[in-house]
């Protein structure tokens, strides 16, 4: 089954590269806004002059033909100008991301000619292989001295080498042609221009910001970009109303904190068309200037679209797209528009459309194949589609995210997680198999749930394993469509589903649950587990009277032993008659706190295990922790007193307290650092 798509444009191209775009629009805009990024802002004549001057520095460095440049800088408007000189000095780049360790992990697939980067972030790219790097802030007089024009060296094959954000992190390089073929897709699809301002919420590091940024630059509109560090939630919105932008390039999480974050999904379900959505829902301050928001890197089911698509203004639009790192992030995109009715169930249905202009989507067994204009080869993504009716594509899950039983059987959670998004109440769903402790083959499914579009997470009761409000009938309601292996056994409750840097769902990131219980009978139409249902949790009333009584018991125990060690065993240990004031009350304070710091210890001591119990570490290492925590806690009041009594010339004395308090204190000091910097086996199958 193949399906493709022709362009409405001419099909001669007018350039090149999309460096030959850019340089077009420098000589005939050269005032115009490039990039938008406060003090940091370059219109397009200053942008290509600098790059420029980057690019002569890189030859003079001894850049060969092709050769292969890392970058790691801080600022994102050093990103592009490096970018654009590599280009222009006959190299390609390989964007990092120098602020965390990720970089140098980065760096390790890569053998790059030079690490560009600033003299901040050096040391944690230098992995110790002796790689070259030019420092952008030591070398600026250096690079500013070049000339401002463009060297006359051409442009190798390859324009970018992106590294993938899925769970195996890995390079992929992109041509040049690659690049203007998913230009010129996105230029027709989103139809651009040079009134645009765009602003791309993903990493400097991803194959979103490295290729995306062509959209922007190569046709005359603008790149709004974050003045320091990586955008953040508040300052997205922020940039978007200051900045008057129009086109919006994100991830499904991205676009709901941008578009839906407190409001309801009522106009979602209907999937009746924006207009229905009520006026002060679309109407939002920094949202006015929006008319484009385009999500890409995960599925998108049509009431998630619905409901962003329903806070644009009138005319705006929501793209679902779908690419990969080998073809620029353009493949197939959807819009609402392109429904020819409405659909009974939307929160069943992601649909990635059509295939860019030029390119062509193959299904052989299932699987969607991407091949690019003027490709001879189809390239595997590994995730499932098929070819509708109505000639649209519809994402059916991917082949990585398989799960496999105990039986032996396996089977493709995303139909599954469509059908339990049907459920009132429910939005985002994940199926994991996650292996049950101490049993050496023996695993429980869980669904890890999030509430719909825009409604609001209820904080869950005592019991973790507690279904949310109107869960009760999920399996009555769905118990013909789903097949009981194939049931969740528990459901946990989360605010949103953890995404990686790409904007994926990521499976290997959700909490590992509690304790293996089952749903009660309520939850699950009363069927039991294999084990027997274990009865309904204790109520938040016994909850709380139980953990009030315990509270009360510690607080008088811990109040006979300090007021029998203070009285019997340290006499006037606290006494503080003969101590001035200030300096009296202060004591008195130190006092306070040192009793408060033994109670706390002890109550550590009665509550603290269990939950550390669940972070995933081992019995032993946990063990220890807890109790070397417990000490560090109890120790600092008898201490204190005991060194207060003892004479300050009584030499065996003080090398006893040493040897009993000092050095005790820092092996438990060093237990908890192991136990804090020590990483939790994975409690997931491995049938990815």
């Amino acid at each position: 089954m193949t399906q493709g798509s022709e362009s409405t444009r001419s099909g001669s191209r007018t350039s090149d590269s999309v460096l030959d775009r850019f340089e077009r629009l420098a000589r005939d805009a050269p005032e115009a806004h490039a990039l938008i990024a406060g003090p940091d802002s370059l219109t397009y004549g200053r942008l290509d002059a600098r790059a420029n001057r980057l690019a002569h520095h890189l030859l003079a460095a001894g850049l060969p033909p092709g050769g292969l440049v890392a970058l790691g800088a801080a600022r994102h408007t050093e990103l592009l100008v490096a970018l654009l000189g590599i280009l222009k000095a006959g190299g390609h780049g390989a964007v990092l991301d120098g602020a965390s360790g990720a970089g140098r992990r980065q760096l390790a697939l890569l053998e790059p000619f030079a690490v560009l980067t600033d003299a901040a972030h050096h040391p944690r790219l230098d992995d110790g292989r002796g790689l070259r790097f030019l420092l952008l802030d030591e070398e600026a007089a250096a690079i500013a001295a070049h000339p401002a024009g463009r060297p006359a060296r051409e442009p190798g094959p390859l324009a970018l080498r992106t590294l993938t954000g899925g769970p195996e992190p890995r390079p992929v390089a992109v041509t040049h042609d690659t690049l203007l073929a998913a230009y010129e897709g996105w230029a027709e699809v989103a139809r651009l221009t040079p009134a645009d301002r765009h602003l791309i919420t993903a990493g400097p590091d991803t194959t979103a910001l490295a290729t995306g940024w062509t959209r922007a630059l190569c046709s005359g509109g603008a790149l709004v970009l974050p003045e320091r560090g990586p955008w953040t939630p508040d300052a997205i919105r922020r940039g978007v109303e200051s900045e008057r932008v129009t086109v919006v390039h994100t991830d499904p999480g991205g676009a709901t904190r941008l578009l839906a974050p407190d409001a309801g999904a009522g106009a979602a379900r209907e999937l009746g068309g924006p207009d229905e959505a009520p006026r002060h829902l679309r109407h939002l301050r920094h949202l006015r200037s929006l008319r484009l928001v385009t999500v890409t890197g995960d599925r998108l089911f049509l009431d998630e679209q619905a409901a962003l698509q329903a806070r644009l203004r009138p005319g705006g639009r929501v793209l679902s797209v779908y690419g990969l790192a080998e073809t620029a992030c353009a493949g197939t995109w959807f819009d609402l528009a392109q429904l020819p009715a409405p659909q009974d169930d939307p929160e069943r249905s992601a649909l990635i459309g059509t295939p860019f202009p030029g390119f062509r989507v193959d299904l052989p067994d299932g699987e969607i194949r991407l091949t690019p204009p003027g490709a001879e080869t189809a390239i595997p993504t590994g995730d499932l589609g098929v070819l509708r009716p109505d000639g649209l594509l519809e994402f059916a899950g991917r082949r990585r995210d398989r799960l496999t039983l105990d039986t032996g059987e396996s089977f493709d959670p995303h139909p599954v997680e469509a059908m339990i998004r049907t459920h009132r109440g429910i939005g985002g769903v994940i199926l994991r198999t996650v292996r049950v402790p101490g049993a050496a083959r023996t695993s429980r499914l869980i669904g890890y749930v999030t509430p719909p579009p825009g409604e609001p997470f209820r904080d869950p009761a005592p019991h973790p394993a507690a279904p949310p409000p109107g869960i009760e009938g999920l399996r009555e309601d769905l118990g013909r469509s789903v097949p009981a292996p194939w049931f969740p056994r528990e459901l946990i409750r989360m605010r949103t589903l953890p995404r990686n840097r790409a904007g994926q769902e990521d499976r290997d990131a959700v909490p590992l649950p509690p304790r293996p219980t089952a749903l009660p009978d309520a939850a699950r139409g009363g069927a039991k587990s294999a084990g027997g249902n274990p009865g309904p949790p204790p109520g938040p009333l016994l909850v709380g009277v139980t953990r009030a009584g315990c509270g009360a018991a510690l607080t008088v125990v811990a109040g006979f032993l300090f007021l029998v060690l203070s009285k019997v065993f340290w006499p006037g240990a606290t006494d503080l008659s003969a101590v001035p004031d200030p300096w009296a009350s202060l004591f008195f304070v130190l006092y306070l706190c040192e009793g408060a710091a033994f109670a706390a210890g002890l109550a550590f001591l009665v509550w603290g295990r269990a939950p550390m119990l669940r972070q995933g570490h081992g019995r032993g290492i946990t063990t220890a922790a807890h109790l070397a925590g417990v000490y560090l806690l109890v120790a600092w009041w008898p201490q204190d007193n005991l060194y207060r009594l003892a004479d300050k010339r009584d030499w065996p004395v003080q090398a006893a307290l040493v040897s009993a308090f000092n050095i005790p204190l820092m092996i438990a000091g060093l237990i908890v650092a192991t136990y804090l910097t020590r990483k939790p086996p994975s409690p997931f199958d491995s049938d990815d």
